[in-house]
């Protein structure tokens, strides 16, 4: 069964499966920050290297198989494949949405 997603998460996510850049971009804020991997990215260029940097790099396929809500936060648990030592594995997206776009994830 698969989980439904508000957007802009669904739209995330679908484009995170399809390999599309842009698509994922879109998704964000102009000024929004993204912790991944011990990084932090700020603003939509810097995000947009990191997603073009681990979509070449790992090639992820992600299936979100749970969703909550923490406080103002979203926290999407999900499964990841990809070329990457001990895929798959399973991770957690946390969420902070404001005006239809992410303003900030964390991923642990």
């Amino acid at each position: 069964m698969k989980l439904e997603l508000e957007e802009p998460l669904s739209i995330y996510f679908e484009a995170q499966n399809a390999h599309d850049v842009d698509g994922m971009l879109v998704c964000f804020s102009n000024d929004a920050s993204v912790h991944d991997e011990g990084r932090d990215m700020q603003g939509r260029p810097e995000i947009r290297r990191w997603i073009d940097e681990t979509t070449r790099k790992y090639h992820p396929t992600v299936r979100p198989t749970r969703s909550a809500t923490e406080g103002a936060r979203t926290v999407v648990t999900a499964r990841i494949s990809g070329s990457f030592p001990g895929s798959p594995i399973e991770l957690r997206y946390r969420f902070e949405i404001s005006g239809g776009k992410i303003v900030s994830l964390e991923i642990d």
